[in-house]
Protein backbone atom coordinates (compact mmCIF):
# COMPACT_ATOMS: atom_id res chain seq x y z
CA UNK A 1 0.00 0.00 0.00
CA UNK A 2 1.07 3.53 -0.78
CA UNK A 3 0.16 7.00 0.48
CA UNK A 4 0.04 10.06 -1.99
CA UNK A 5 0.61 13.75 -0.12
CA UNK A 6 -1.87 16.19 -0.85
CA UNK A 7 -0.93 17.44 -4.74
CA UNK A 8 -2.32 21.42 -3.72
CA UNK A 9 -3.38 23.25 -0.84
CA UNK A 10 -6.42 25.06 -1.60
CA UNK A 11 -5.90 28.68 -2.96
CA UNK A 12 -8.25 30.41 -0.47
CA UNK A 13 -6.10 29.33 2.69
CA UNK A 14 -3.24 32.13 2.42
CA UNK A 15 -5.76 34.93 2.08
CA UNK A 16 -7.78 33.40 4.03
CA UNK A 17 -5.13 33.45 7.24
CA UNK A 18 -4.10 37.07 6.10
CA UNK A 19 -7.05 38.54 6.49
CA UNK A 20 -7.55 36.83 10.14
CA UNK A 21 -3.68 38.43 10.68
CA UNK A 22 -4.92 41.75 9.70
CA UNK A 23 -7.97 42.14 11.67
CA UNK A 24 -6.01 40.62 15.11
CA UNK A 25 -3.89 43.65 14.32
CA UNK A 26 -6.47 46.20 14.07
CA UNK A 27 -8.50 44.97 17.09
CA UNK A 28 -5.07 45.47 19.16
CA UNK A 29 -4.07 48.62 18.01
CA UNK A 30 -7.80 49.88 18.60
CA UNK A 31 -7.55 49.01 22.11
CA UNK A 32 -4.06 49.77 22.98
CA UNK A 33 -3.49 52.79 21.31
CA UNK A 34 -2.83 55.95 23.28
CA UNK A 35 -5.37 59.12 22.80
CA UNK A 36 -4.63 62.49 21.89
CA UNK A 37 -4.30 63.80 25.25
CA UNK A 38 -2.27 60.53 26.58
CA UNK A 39 0.40 60.94 24.18
CA UNK A 40 0.72 65.07 24.91
CA UNK A 41 0.98 64.54 28.40
CA UNK A 42 3.34 63.55 30.96
CA UNK A 43 3.35 59.97 32.49
CA UNK A 44 1.41 59.99 35.69
CA UNK A 45 3.93 59.09 38.55
CA UNK A 46 3.60 55.30 39.95
CA UNK A 47 1.85 54.38 42.73
CA UNK A 48 3.59 53.72 45.54
CA UNK A 49 3.34 49.48 45.80
CA UNK A 50 6.09 49.59 49.38
CA UNK A 51 4.11 47.93 52.15
CA UNK A 52 3.94 49.64 55.72
CA UNK A 53 6.53 49.17 58.02
CA UNK A 54 5.37 50.04 61.24
CA UNK A 55 2.26 50.35 63.04
CA UNK A 56 1.89 53.89 64.15
CA UNK A 57 1.65 54.63 68.03
CA UNK A 58 -1.01 56.84 70.05
CA UNK A 59 1.27 59.84 69.55
CA UNK A 60 -0.34 59.27 65.92
CA UNK A 61 -3.74 57.00 66.26
CA UNK A 62 -5.20 58.92 69.54
CA UNK A 63 -3.90 61.99 71.17
CA UNK A 64 -4.72 64.32 68.01
CA UNK A 65 -8.37 63.40 68.82
CA UNK A 66 -7.74 64.33 72.41
CA UNK A 67 -8.32 67.45 74.47
CA UNK A 68 -5.78 68.70 77.08
CA UNK A 69 -7.89 67.50 79.71
CA UNK A 70 -8.58 63.90 78.22
CA UNK A 71 -4.89 63.13 77.89
CA UNK A 72 -4.50 64.34 81.20
CA UNK A 73 -6.87 61.23 82.50
CA UNK A 74 -5.27 58.49 80.50
CA UNK A 75 -3.89 55.79 82.61
CA UNK A 76 -0.23 56.89 80.88
CA UNK A 77 -0.54 60.57 80.54
CA UNK A 78 1.92 61.74 77.68
CA UNK A 79 3.70 64.42 79.85
CA UNK A 80 4.23 62.07 82.78
CA UNK A 81 7.63 62.79 82.90
CA UNK A 82 9.99 65.82 81.65
CA UNK A 83 11.79 66.14 79.03
CA UNK A 84 9.70 64.14 76.42
CA UNK A 85 10.24 64.22 72.61
CA UNK A 86 9.37 61.74 69.78
CA UNK A 87 12.23 60.23 68.12
CA UNK A 88 11.55 59.83 64.50
CA UNK A 89 12.93 57.57 62.51
CA UNK A 90 12.99 54.77 59.92
CA UNK A 91 11.06 52.19 62.33
CA UNK A 92 8.77 54.94 63.47
CA UNK A 93 8.80 56.63 65.97
CA UNK A 94 10.29 56.22 69.37
CA UNK A 95 9.49 57.99 72.89
CA UNK A 96 12.05 59.08 74.92
CA UNK A 97 11.84 60.76 78.40
CA UNK A 98 15.00 62.72 79.33
CA UNK A 99 15.36 65.05 82.69
CA UNK A 100 17.80 65.56 85.70
CA UNK A 101 21.43 68.14 86.08
CA UNK A 102 23.15 68.21 82.97
CA UNK A 103 26.32 67.58 84.92
CA UNK A 104 24.61 64.22 86.24
CA UNK A 105 25.92 60.87 86.05
CA UNK A 106 24.09 59.72 83.32
CA UNK A 107 21.65 56.42 83.57
CA UNK A 108 19.59 54.72 80.64
CA UNK A 109 16.55 52.29 81.91
CA UNK A 110 15.35 49.53 80.04
CA UNK A 111 11.68 48.65 80.92
CA UNK A 112 10.53 45.03 80.49
CA UNK A 113 8.24 43.18 78.16
CA UNK A 114 4.12 44.23 78.81
CA UNK A 115 3.99 48.01 80.13
CA UNK A 116 6.11 51.11 78.85
CA UNK A 117 8.75 52.93 80.39
CA UNK A 118 6.35 53.29 83.84
CA UNK A 119 7.31 50.90 85.47
CA UNK A 120 11.26 52.34 86.50
CA UNK A 121 9.49 55.49 86.81
CA UNK A 122 10.08 55.35 90.80
CA UNK A 123 13.70 54.58 89.76
CA UNK A 124 13.95 57.16 87.63
CA UNK A 125 12.55 59.77 89.95
CA UNK A 126 14.65 58.91 92.75
CA UNK A 127 18.16 58.60 90.68
CA UNK A 128 17.40 62.46 89.20
CA UNK A 129 16.31 63.72 92.74
CA UNK A 130 19.82 62.43 93.80
CA UNK A 131 21.61 64.03 91.12
CA UNK A 132 21.86 61.83 88.01
CA UNK A 133 20.84 62.67 84.16
CA UNK A 134 17.86 60.17 83.41
CA UNK A 135 16.76 58.78 80.32
CA UNK A 136 13.37 56.62 80.27
CA UNK A 137 12.35 55.23 76.45
CA UNK A 138 8.97 53.26 75.38
CA UNK A 139 10.74 50.02 73.70
CA UNK A 140 9.15 49.20 70.29
CA UNK A 141 5.44 48.52 70.47
CA UNK A 142 4.57 49.85 73.73
CA UNK A 143 3.59 52.69 75.20
CA UNK A 144 4.10 55.84 72.91
CA UNK A 145 6.53 53.80 70.46
CA UNK A 146 5.83 52.59 67.42
CA UNK A 147 5.77 49.09 66.23
CA UNK A 148 8.38 48.65 63.10
CA UNK A 149 7.01 45.31 61.27
CA UNK A 150 10.30 43.29 62.02
CA UNK A 151 11.61 40.65 64.58
CA UNK A 152 11.71 42.09 67.80
CA UNK A 153 14.92 40.81 68.79
CA UNK A 154 18.29 42.16 70.57
CA UNK A 155 19.60 43.68 66.90
CA UNK A 156 15.75 45.87 67.05
CA UNK A 157 16.26 46.72 70.55
CA UNK A 158 20.24 47.65 70.18
CA UNK A 159 18.80 50.21 67.38
CA UNK A 160 16.26 51.77 70.06
CA UNK A 161 18.67 52.77 72.61
CA UNK A 162 20.90 54.07 69.67
CA UNK A 163 18.32 55.94 68.30
CA UNK A 164 17.46 57.50 72.28
CA UNK A 165 21.02 57.85 73.05
CA UNK A 166 21.39 60.16 69.40
CA UNK A 167 18.49 62.12 69.91
CA UNK A 168 19.54 63.71 73.25
CA UNK A 169 20.61 67.23 73.27
CA UNK A 170 23.48 66.20 75.24
CA UNK A 171 26.52 63.91 74.59
CA UNK A 172 25.97 60.50 76.03
CA UNK A 173 28.93 59.04 74.25
CA UNK A 174 32.19 59.46 73.64
CA UNK A 175 35.91 58.71 74.84
CA UNK A 176 35.51 61.04 78.07
CA UNK A 177 31.48 60.19 78.35
CA UNK A 178 29.97 56.86 79.05
CA UNK A 179 26.85 56.13 80.85
CA UNK A 180 24.91 53.45 83.32
CA UNK A 181 22.44 50.68 82.22
CA UNK A 182 19.79 49.74 84.37
CA UNK A 183 17.59 47.04 82.68
CA UNK A 184 14.41 45.24 83.78
CA UNK A 185 12.84 41.75 83.41
CA UNK A 186 12.80 41.68 79.27
CA UNK A 187 15.48 45.16 79.47
CA UNK A 188 17.80 43.33 81.59
CA UNK A 189 18.17 41.11 78.63
CA UNK A 190 18.46 43.67 76.59
CA UNK A 191 20.99 45.95 78.40
CA UNK A 192 22.78 42.60 78.67
CA UNK A 193 23.10 42.07 75.45
CA UNK A 194 24.03 46.25 74.32
CA UNK A 195 26.73 45.93 76.60
CA UNK A 196 28.41 42.88 75.04
CA UNK A 197 28.59 44.46 71.85
CA UNK A 198 29.55 48.18 73.23
CA UNK A 199 31.58 48.22 76.09
CA UNK A 200 33.08 50.86 75.83
CA UNK A 201 29.99 52.87 76.17
CA UNK A 202 28.64 51.35 79.09
CA UNK A 203 29.88 52.12 82.74
CA UNK A 204 27.95 50.24 84.98
CA UNK A 205 25.15 47.61 84.31
CA UNK A 206 22.50 46.75 86.73
CA UNK A 207 19.93 44.40 86.29
CA UNK A 208 16.91 44.18 87.77
CA UNK A 209 14.67 40.77 87.88
CA UNK A 210 16.65 40.35 84.44
CA UNK A 211 15.70 38.06 81.45
CA UNK A 212 18.21 36.29 79.22
CA UNK A 213 19.16 32.99 81.00
CA UNK A 214 15.71 31.75 81.59
CA UNK A 215 16.33 27.90 81.90
CA UNK A 216 14.34 25.97 79.56
CA UNK A 217 12.26 23.91 81.34
CA UNK A 218 10.54 27.25 82.61
CA UNK A 219 8.72 27.51 79.00
CA UNK A 220 5.39 25.14 79.40
CA UNK A 221 4.84 22.88 76.71
CA UNK A 222 1.09 24.59 75.66
CA UNK A 223 2.97 28.21 75.60
CA UNK A 224 5.25 26.72 73.73
CA UNK A 225 3.02 25.74 71.02
CA UNK A 226 0.85 28.39 71.65
CA UNK A 227 3.38 30.82 70.43
CA UNK A 228 4.32 28.50 67.21
CA UNK A 229 1.30 29.81 66.14
CA UNK A 230 0.72 32.47 63.30
CA UNK A 231 0.13 35.68 64.11
CA UNK A 232 -3.62 35.87 62.98
CA UNK A 233 -4.62 32.82 65.15
CA UNK A 234 -2.04 33.97 67.74
CA UNK A 235 -2.97 37.70 68.54
CA UNK A 236 -6.49 37.33 69.55
CA UNK A 237 -5.51 34.98 71.98
CA UNK A 238 -2.75 37.20 73.47
CA UNK A 239 -5.05 39.81 73.54
CA UNK A 240 -7.47 37.80 75.78
CA UNK A 241 -4.93 36.85 77.92
CA UNK A 242 -3.24 40.30 78.61
CA UNK A 243 -7.04 41.78 79.38
CA UNK A 244 -7.15 39.23 81.85
CA UNK A 245 -3.64 40.75 83.57
CA UNK A 246 0.06 41.23 81.88
CA UNK A 247 0.31 37.73 84.07
CA UNK A 248 -1.39 35.74 82.18
CA UNK A 249 0.29 36.23 78.47
CA UNK A 250 3.53 35.19 78.11
CA UNK A 251 5.38 31.88 77.92
CA UNK A 252 7.40 31.79 81.18
CA UNK A 253 5.56 29.26 83.81
CA UNK A 254 5.92 30.64 87.07
CA UNK A 255 7.30 28.95 90.51
CA UNK A 256 4.91 25.99 90.99
CA UNK A 257 2.40 26.48 87.92
CA UNK A 258 2.51 24.50 84.98
CA UNK A 259 1.37 27.76 82.69
CA UNK A 260 2.20 31.45 83.60
CA UNK A 261 4.52 34.41 82.07
CA UNK A 262 7.72 36.02 82.51
CA UNK A 263 5.28 38.38 84.41
CA UNK A 264 3.56 36.66 86.95
CA UNK A 265 1.69 37.53 90.00
CA UNK A 266 -1.41 39.30 91.36
CA UNK A 267 1.12 41.53 93.08
CA UNK A 268 2.71 43.10 89.72
CA UNK A 269 -0.89 42.81 88.14
CA UNK A 270 -1.89 45.14 91.05
CA UNK A 271 1.20 47.67 91.24
CA UNK A 272 0.73 50.99 90.90
CA UNK A 273 3.04 52.47 88.40
CA UNK A 274 2.60 55.88 89.50
CA UNK A 275 2.23 57.62 93.16
CA UNK A 276 0.71 60.97 91.55
CA UNK A 277 -1.81 58.27 89.87
CA UNK A 278 -2.37 55.85 93.01
CA UNK A 279 -5.95 54.27 90.87
CA UNK A 280 -4.02 53.30 88.01
CA UNK A 281 -2.39 49.91 88.38
CA UNK A 282 -0.66 47.66 85.81
CA UNK A 283 -3.13 45.21 85.01
CA UNK A 284 -5.37 48.99 84.56
CA UNK A 285 -2.75 49.99 82.15
CA UNK A 286 -3.49 46.83 79.57
CA UNK A 287 -7.34 46.62 80.55
CA UNK A 288 -8.60 49.24 82.88
CA UNK A 289 -10.00 46.64 85.32
CA UNK A 290 -7.76 46.77 88.34
CA UNK A 291 -7.71 47.67 91.82
CA UNK A 292 -4.83 50.55 93.05
CA UNK A 293 -2.26 49.09 94.98
CA UNK A 294 1.86 50.14 95.17
CA UNK A 295 2.78 53.62 93.99
CA UNK A 296 6.06 53.73 91.65
CA UNK A 297 5.57 56.99 89.99
CA UNK A 298 4.99 59.68 91.99
CA UNK A 299 3.69 61.98 89.04
CA UNK A 300 0.49 59.98 88.79
CA UNK A 301 -0.94 58.58 91.40
CA UNK A 302 -3.99 57.18 89.53
CA UNK A 303 -1.28 55.03 87.52
CA UNK A 304 -1.23 51.49 88.22
CA UNK A 305 1.04 48.91 86.26
CA UNK A 306 -1.66 46.91 85.16
CA UNK A 307 -4.22 49.96 84.14
CA UNK A 308 -0.82 51.40 82.25
CA UNK A 309 -1.24 47.68 80.44
CA UNK A 310 -4.50 47.63 79.60
CA UNK A 311 -4.54 50.98 77.66
CA UNK A 312 -1.62 49.38 75.39
CA UNK A 313 -3.99 47.04 74.78
CA UNK A 314 -6.75 49.20 74.07
CA UNK A 315 -4.98 52.46 72.44
CA UNK A 316 -2.01 50.68 70.81
CA UNK A 317 -2.60 48.58 67.71
CA UNK A 318 0.92 46.94 67.73
CA UNK A 319 1.28 46.49 70.87
CA UNK A 320 0.50 42.55 70.77
CA UNK A 321 2.52 42.49 67.45
CA UNK A 322 5.53 43.68 69.79
CA UNK A 323 4.60 41.53 72.27
CA UNK A 324 4.35 38.62 70.56
CA UNK A 325 7.57 39.23 68.80
CA UNK A 326 9.43 39.60 71.41
CA UNK A 327 8.28 36.56 73.30
CA UNK A 328 9.81 34.46 70.07
CA UNK A 329 12.70 37.11 69.67
CA UNK A 330 13.66 38.75 72.02
CA UNK A 331 16.16 37.88 74.86
CA UNK A 332 14.23 36.32 77.45
CA UNK A 333 16.61 32.73 77.52
CA UNK A 334 19.70 31.36 75.70
CA UNK A 335 21.71 34.57 75.92
CA UNK A 336 25.00 32.80 77.77
CA UNK A 337 27.65 34.04 75.18
CA UNK A 338 26.58 37.20 74.95
CA UNK A 339 27.00 37.15 78.95
CA UNK A 340 30.09 35.60 78.93
CA UNK A 341 31.70 38.35 76.55
CA UNK A 342 30.71 40.71 79.35
CA UNK A 343 32.53 37.93 81.98
CA UNK A 344 35.63 37.99 80.04
CA UNK A 345 36.24 41.47 79.65
CA UNK A 346 35.71 42.13 83.19
CA UNK A 347 38.21 39.02 84.40
CA UNK A 348 40.56 40.92 81.52
CA UNK A 349 39.83 44.14 83.41
CA UNK A 350 40.70 42.37 86.94
CA UNK A 351 43.74 40.63 85.83
CA UNK A 352 45.20 44.43 83.91
CA UNK A 353 44.47 45.99 87.35
CA UNK A 354 46.39 43.46 89.52
CA UNK A 355 49.09 43.17 87.30
CA UNK A 356 49.57 46.80 87.01
CA UNK A 357 50.01 46.64 83.25
CA UNK A 358 50.24 49.31 80.82
CA UNK A 359 47.08 49.19 79.09
CA UNK A 360 44.82 48.78 82.60
CA UNK A 361 42.99 51.92 81.52
CA UNK A 362 42.45 50.82 77.81
CA UNK A 363 41.67 47.50 79.34
CA UNK A 364 39.03 49.16 81.62
CA UNK A 365 37.16 51.14 78.63
CA UNK A 366 36.15 47.70 78.00
CA UNK A 367 34.89 46.08 81.18
CA UNK A 368 32.74 48.41 83.72
CA UNK A 369 33.40 51.09 86.56
CA UNK A 370 33.10 48.65 89.20
CA UNK A 371 33.99 45.81 87.53
CA UNK A 372 31.21 43.37 88.53
CA UNK A 373 27.53 43.79 87.45
CA UNK A 374 24.65 44.15 90.11
CA UNK A 375 21.83 42.33 90.13
CA UNK A 376 18.79 43.04 92.09
CA UNK A 377 16.07 40.48 92.36
CA UNK A 378 12.98 39.94 94.63
CA UNK A 379 13.13 37.03 96.89
CA UNK A 380 9.37 35.68 95.82
CA UNK A 381 9.62 36.14 91.95
CA UNK A 382 7.57 33.24 90.66
CA UNK A 383 9.41 34.17 87.41
CA UNK A 384 13.09 34.63 88.01
CA UNK A 385 14.26 31.82 89.80
CA UNK A 386 16.93 33.45 91.96
CA UNK A 387 18.90 30.36 92.62
CA UNK A 388 19.09 29.50 89.08
CA UNK A 389 20.07 32.97 88.43
CA UNK A 390 22.88 32.89 90.70
CA UNK A 391 24.39 29.94 89.51
CA UNK A 392 24.19 30.60 86.25
CA UNK A 393 24.91 34.39 86.27
CA UNK A 394 27.85 33.61 88.61
CA UNK A 395 29.01 31.20 85.70
CA UNK A 396 28.86 33.22 82.75
CA UNK A 397 29.71 36.68 84.28
CA UNK A 398 33.17 34.87 85.75
CA UNK A 399 32.25 35.38 89.13
CA UNK A 400 32.24 39.02 88.65
CA UNK A 401 28.53 39.95 90.08
CA UNK A 402 26.62 41.03 93.07
CA UNK A 403 23.38 40.19 94.24
CA UNK A 404 20.86 41.62 96.11
CA UNK A 405 17.11 41.12 97.05
CA UNK A 406 13.98 42.78 98.19
CA UNK A 407 10.68 41.04 99.44
CA UNK A 408 8.87 41.62 96.30
CA UNK A 409 7.70 39.64 93.55
CA UNK A 410 8.71 40.37 89.76
CA UNK A 411 7.31 43.89 90.23
CA UNK A 412 10.46 44.55 93.09
CA UNK A 413 10.88 47.90 90.61
CA UNK A 414 7.62 49.39 91.22
CA UNK A 415 6.81 48.11 94.86
CA UNK A 416 10.32 49.07 96.04
CA UNK A 417 11.72 51.34 93.77
CA UNK A 418 13.28 53.48 97.16
CA UNK A 419 15.33 50.15 97.83
CA UNK A 420 16.38 49.76 94.46
CA UNK A 421 17.63 52.86 94.47
CA UNK A 422 19.69 52.71 97.70
CA UNK A 423 21.32 48.89 96.21
CA UNK A 424 22.34 51.37 93.41
CA UNK A 425 23.54 54.45 94.80
CA UNK A 426 26.01 51.86 97.33
CA UNK A 427 27.03 50.16 94.22
CA UNK A 428 28.44 53.04 92.86
CA UNK A 429 30.42 54.16 96.08
CA UNK A 430 26.97 56.69 97.45
CA UNK A 431 25.54 60.04 95.67
CA UNK A 432 28.03 61.41 93.70
CA UNK A 433 25.99 63.50 91.76
CA UNK A 434 27.67 65.77 88.93
CA UNK A 435 30.48 64.07 88.11
CA UNK A 436 30.75 64.25 84.66
CA UNK A 437 31.29 61.42 82.69
CA UNK A 438 30.78 58.68 85.36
Amino acid sequence: MTFRLPSAVPSTLPISLALGTLGTLSLLYIYTRPSKSSATSPPSPPQSQNPPTYIPSPVDTLLPHLTSAERAALPYPPDIFPGARDVESPYGSLRVYEWGPEEGRKVLLVHGISTPCLSLGGIAEGLAEDGARVMLIDLWGRGYSATPLLPHDPRLYTTALLLALASSPLSWTGRSTTFALIGYSLGGGICANFTAYFPTLVSSLILIAPAGLIRAHRFSTLNRLTYGLPDWALEPTVKRRLRDGPARATAVKPQGAEGGSVEEGAGFDAAVLSARRPGVTVKDAVVRTASPARTPSRRSPLTTRARAQAWQVAAHDGFPKSFISSVRCGPISGQHADWRRVGARLSAQRAATERGAGDAEEVARGGLREGEVLVVCGRSDPVIDYAELVEDATAVLQGHVRFETCDAGHEVPITRSKEVVEYIWQFWGGRQGGEVGS
